[in-house]
């Protein structure tokens, strides 16, 4: 092959951008997820500072239902948005929306300024992840994509560890306002470098329509299930009417919903999209994968304080391995995708493991050395994190390029929607393990439990997320392995699929 040829060949790959470039544009993005992942672990250290300094308790959970609601019920708006008016301006408009919350969130006097300002910081948080993701996709192809994975992963390897540390650093020796004072300049860093990058980002020239009755009505129905996955048995019992009001509203809208999108002339989320097998299996793979990694997050520092017996601290340091195997997984899975035909093997192999490990945790006799659980657990956040590079570059390799925005935003909102399905089941699993009747957020229900007990209940949990897990390998096996673009541009085959 001529010079010109391969040039030809690598600005086709990359978009016409270098690889300083592209570093570049990555930089900019990486702030703008750091941003989003941050947030998702800094706050939750810092809740019991934040209601007593505001004297409120009670309204706690709002703090992180209302960014929680805020955030992905936004995800698929942000989406379609983006691809009717450009990326990088969206993402821009995201970056500002988020900025402004934290701003409001830190001079906040009282619970309720707190709440609805983290409302406000949700309707910008929501766009970050889904829209960087959906960038990147315009400037790397998905067969290059596996190159830059490492520092995709490394954004939430930091938020992952850093988050819970200095959130409860910032709460405890300093002041809790302190952990969004520190967005602000972050968010300034994120929007001046993509700012700079705005006029190089790529346009996909065609014309868009907002399905805004779509769009409300995807809104209502994903609103009232999270208020009723949030609130089930903490606040309501399941069976109180308050729930079932919540559950009813939530399954009309979405009856609603799905006549809309199927008779809309330009629907806000297709269901066709849904229908191409790529997108399909991949989108119910991560949704199982993704929400027993975050349920994980949430209750393994649970079992290791209860349970175990460890502090706070200890049971992060605990957590560490695990979630820096995640981030491990992310990098190899992501690697795989550049090198491999049968991209997709090495996932299902991780997978395979990781539900070994989890079965493995939940069935190991009580009094097990910690370092084993470690071991175990670890090896399940390898195998995790293999499937997050592969489902989001498989998703956008399988639609047209105009609809990358819709297809990502899609694809992050059914994931963030899984992960609540998944705390609340689990929370379930827990408490009806645990014989608990009363009302009560899990941390409630194990206070009160001996060491023999909770080991029982969490192996009941552990091996719930056993099951998650192989219901994600399954979709992922049947997920076809279509060939990876060499190019951002449209292939032939991604066409025919409009």
């Amino acid at each position: 092959m001529s010079g010109a040829s391969e040039s030809s060949a690598a600005s086709g790959a990359s978009g016409g951008f270098s690889h300083s470039e592209i570093l570049s544009i990555l930089f900019g993005l990486m702030l703008a997820m750091f941003l989003a992942a941050l947030d998702q672990t800094i706050v939750a250290t810092a809740l019991p500072t934040i209601g007593e300094d505001l004297d409120d308790v009670m309204n706690l959970s709002w703090v992180v239902t209302a960014y929680l609601l805020a955030s992905t019920t936004v995800t698929p708006l942000y989406g379609k948005l983006s691809d009717i008016h450009g990326r990088g301006v969206v993402l821009l408009v995201a970056i500002a929306l988020f900025s402004l919350g934290s701003l409001a969130c830190a001079l906040s006097p009282n619970m309720l300024v707190l709440i609805l300002a983290r409302g406000l910081q949700g309707l910008g948080g929501g766009g970050l992840i889904s829209l960087a993701q959906t960038i990147i996709a315009d400037v790397i192809s998905p067969r290059e994509r596996g190159r830059y994975q490492g520092y995709i992963a490394s954004v939430f390897a930091v938020a992952s560890i850093a988050g819970p540390l200095v959130g409860g650093v910032f709460a405890q020796h300093f002041h809790w306002s302190l952990i969004f004072w520190i967005n602000l300049p972050l968010g300034l860093a994120a929007f001046l470098v993509m700012r700079r990058m705005l006029p190089r980002l790529p346009r996909h020239g065609r014309s868009h329509k907002l399905d805004a009755l779509g769009c409300a009505l995807m809104v209502i129905a994903s609103s009232s299930l999270l208020l009723a996955l949030s609130w089930g048995g903490v606040h309501f019992t399941w069976g109180s009417w308050q729930i079932l009001g919540l559950l009813a509203l939530s399954v009309v809208t979405t009856a609603g919903f799905i006549r809309r999108m199927l008779t809309a002339e330009e629907p806000f989320l297709p269901l066709s999209m849904l229908s191409i097998p790529v997108v399909g299996y991949a989108t119910g793979s991560v949704c199982f994968v993704y929400g027993t990694m975050i349920a994980l997050t949430i209750m393994t520092p649970l079992y290791y304080e209860t349970a175990r017996g460890l502090s706070a601290s200890e049971a992060g340091l605990a957590l560490m391995p695990q979630m820096g195997c995640v981030v491990v997984g992310a990098m190899m899975g992501g690697q795989a995708m550049a090198r491999l035909k049968h991209y997709k093997r090495p996932a299902l192999i991780g997978l395979l493991v990781g539900v070994a490990g989890l079965l493995g945790v939940a069935y190991l006799p009580f009094g097990t050395p910690l370092s084993v659980e470690i071991l175990l657990f670890s090896l399940s956040g390898a195998g995790m994190g293999m499937v997050f590079p592969l489902s989001t570059v498989c998703i956008q390799n399988a639609v047209p390029v105009h609809q990358l925005g819709t297809a990502t935003g899609g694809a992050n909102f059914f994931r963030a929607l899984g992960a609540a399905v998944m705390v609340a089941v689990l929370g379930a699993v827990f408490a009806t393990a645990l014989g608990a009747g009363e009302l009560g957020d899990i941390a409630q229900l194990a206070a009160g439990a001996g060491a023999a007990s909770l080991h029982q209940a969490f192996g009941h949990v552990f091996a719930a997320t056993g099951i998650a897990l192989f219901l994600g390998l399954l979709f992922l096996a049947r997920m076809p392995e279509m060939p990876l673009r060499d190019t951002v541009r449209d292939n032939a085959d991604a066409i025919a699929l409009e």
